[in-house]
């Protein structure tokens, strides 16, 4: 094949989505003609060949889903699994060549190098020193923030200036301008109805990554009900809601391509501020006022700065690197500046804690009514089907199945059920229910702690986990919610996390009812027969 030949194939897998996804497949398959694999290692493609696996590994993973609910041939199967398996473990190496390939075009940029104080202070200093930019940016007129591009203020000042100067198309204004919940809306329909060929621009890109995973959560809920009316029916009439849920997956698969490629524009943008920032007139600018917060610094930590100037400039005296200014010294430095300084006990935070007390799971400080309860889940990968469950002191236990966006909402959700099945048990009773789910505990607890179900939106998705929550909310002066350690062999943990595992099992049919009731008995077995207190101390 002739150079002229090979580009021309490398733009068509450029510019054909369906093209390059069967190249990569068949290529993964040991079916790719020499002059296809070789336009597939160009570096143009590397990007794009994580996007199309990763419609691909979607794609896969519905077909062994359709062929289990569809009783489909033990042969049939093994060969669907095993395909599903080789696309996964192809998206994996394709997504680690990328950060590789990344890191490298990234490394071969010439980039200055701060003076050795300036990054001693910044890494052991950084509180002080950040406030003295603060101030030294404020006093110039530029942003007030940190100059390390590019998340800071100063580069996307810095990116808007040299950006600026043409006017925003209209559809791209309006995808700026809308709020949340419209603008994944518009990720919902570029999947599912048309392409919108404005989210790649500048100006919603990051948007556009930041939310494209809300978008593909709810592309796994329609899975997930769609998969639930495939399981509602008999074999003898699944045909039809197993259309359904292939259209749900391949919805989903193009979520999921998008979102990646969501995430690959973020980085590139991020890239180019970068350079904003490190190169040319606006890298002289971040160099002087990084250069005069130094001094700031200087004066107003004396000691500090002494200390800085003396380690380096013994460090500076023998240095084999110091004529390149040092440029990996800063780390080994400020590690050995950290630990000569002496600890500050207000940033202990087990400083007042009394030695030998666990400050996680603490149940001393509850009254003899209050009702003691772990909740756990459990999610799957393919759709947002989660399982719950949980058990209290009292020998009572519950589990159920929901729909969640994240292993955090299904903790929530397992929290909420447990909490509104004690507080009506237990009429009177405050009820406290712990979990191995910092996320969940936390959001929960601001919900509570606001009366505000509002206050858990970020992470409850889906109006599954929001009515529970808005349910609990009304009870808010009898629940608490703890941070629990897990799998440590406490015995309520160890029970919540089975019957979440199973109640998984039994949403997505992976087990019989007949095994089910079975698994269920051998659980509360194990837990005591379900009869008599049990203890929830940790």
């Amino acid at each position: 094949m002739t150079i002229n030949e090979r580009t021309e194939l490398i733009r068509r897998f450029t510019d054909d989505f369906t093209a390059l996804q069967e190249a990569v497949l068949a290529r993964m398959n040991g079916a790719c003609a020499p002059e296809t694999a070789a336009a597939l290692e160009h570096d143009v493609l590397v990007g794009p060949i994580t996007v199309v696996l990763a419609h691909a590994d979607v794609l896969a993973r519905g077909a062994v889903r359709r062929a289990e609910l569809s009783a489909e041939l033990p042969e049939r199967l093994r060969r669907l699994r095993a395909h599903a398996r080789g696309v996964r473990r192809a998206r994996s190496q394709a997504e680690v060549r990328y950060k590789e390939h990344r890191a490298r075009r990234l490394t071969g940029r010439s980039r200055p190098v701060d003076p050795l104080e300036l990054r001693v202070t910044r890494t052991v200093f950084a509180a002080a020193f950040d406030e003295a930019l603060r101030q030294e940016l404020r006093d110039t007129g530029l942003p007030d923030g940190t100059p390390q591009a590019p998340e800071s203020d100063l580069a996307r000042w810095a990116w808007d200036r040299k950006a600026a100067g043409g006017e925003l198309p209209a559809p791209v204004r309006e995808l700026r301008d809308c709020d949340d919940d419209a603008f994944v809306q518009a990720l919902l329909r570029d999947a599912r109805e048309e392409e919108n060929p404005y989210l790649p621009h500048d100006a919603v890109a990051e948007r556009w990554s930041r939310h494209a995973r809300t978008a593909l959560a709810w592309g796994r809920y329609a899975i997930g009900r769609a998969e639930r009316d495939v399981l509602a029916g008999a074999l003898s009439v699944r045909h039809t809601r197993l259309d359904l849920l292939d259209d749900a997956y391949q919805d989903t698969a193009v979520l999921a391509a998008r979102s990646r490629e969501a995430l690959l524009r973020a980085m590139d943008l991020h890239d180019r501020m970068r350079d904003c920032v490190t190169t040319g007139p606006f890298a002289e600018r971040v160099a002087q006022c990084r250069a005069a917060a130094l001094m700031r610094f200087a004066d107003a930590e004396p000691q500090k700065w002494h200390s800085v100037r003396e380690l380096t400039a013994r460090h500076q005296a023998d240095c084999p690197e110091r004529a390149d200014g040092c440029p990996r010294c800063h780390r080994a430095l400020a590690a050995a500046l950290s630990d000569a300084a002496p600890a500050d006990a207000d940033d202990d935070p087990t400083a007042t804690l009394p030695a030998g007390v666990d400050r996680y799971a603490l149940l001393t400080d509850l009254s003899d009514s209050a009702v003691v309860a772990v909740a756990d889940a459990a999610v799957g990968d393919e759709s947002a089907l989660c399982g719950y469950g949980w058990a209290a002191e009292d020998g009572t236990t519950g589990h159920g199945d929901s729909l969640a966006s994240s292993s955090g909402e299904a903790e929530a959700i397992g929290i909420c059920a447990a909490a509104l099945s004690l507080l009506e048990r237990h009429e009177d009773a405050p009820v406290v229910v712990l979990c191995d789910s910092t996320e969940a505990v936390g959001v929960v607890d601001a919900a509570l702690r606001s009366a505000d179900q509002a206050a858990a939106h970020r992470t409850l998705l889906f109006p599954e986990s929001r009515e529970l929550m808005a349910r609990l909310v009304r009870h808010r002066h009898r629940v608490q919610v703890r941070w629990l350690k897990g799998h440590i062999g406490h015995d309520l943990n160890e029970t919540a996390d089975s019957f979440a595992r199973l109640a998984l099992r039994r949403a997505t049919g992976r087990i019989p009812p007949s095994a089910a009731r079975k698994e269920e008995a051998r659980i509360l077995r194990s837990l005591g027969s379900g009869t008599g207190p049990l203890s929830a101390a940790a």
